[in-house]
């Protein structure tokens, strides 16, 4: 991706959450709400404080996050429908899930 967000802002592309319920029914598109969790594709440099130092940000590319249902704004980048949210609104990052991804692969 040949994009850099700016300041505190996060870039995070969506994860479909799985398509069928616990009891195996499958959930046509139309009754999808959209999933409120997804991963970090790019990350600011952080914000200046009130001396002018550069915070970094807590989250990092890679990092599966939850946030907001009305969170961020949609947009396309190369393609791909990405969110460009600014750091406080992610809710929370889990940990669980980058291990265990990385495991799998």
């Amino acid at each position: 991706m040949k994009f850099r967000p700016l300041h505190d802002r996060v870039v995070v592309r969506r994860i479909d959450e799985d398509e069928r319920t616990a009891g195996g029914i499958i959930i046509p598109d139309t009754a999808k709400e959209k999933p409120q969790q997804g991963e970090v594709v790019a990350v600011g440099p952080g914000v200046a404080d009130d001396k002018g130092q550069v915070q970094p940000l807590d989250v990092q590319v890679g990092d599966r996050v939850l946030f907001g249902k009305w969170s961020g704004t949609e947009v396309k980048i190369d393609g791909d429908d990405v969110l460009i949210m600014k750091e406080s609104d992610i809710l929370g990052v889990l940990e669980g899930a980058t291990a265990a991804k990385k495991k799998a692969a």
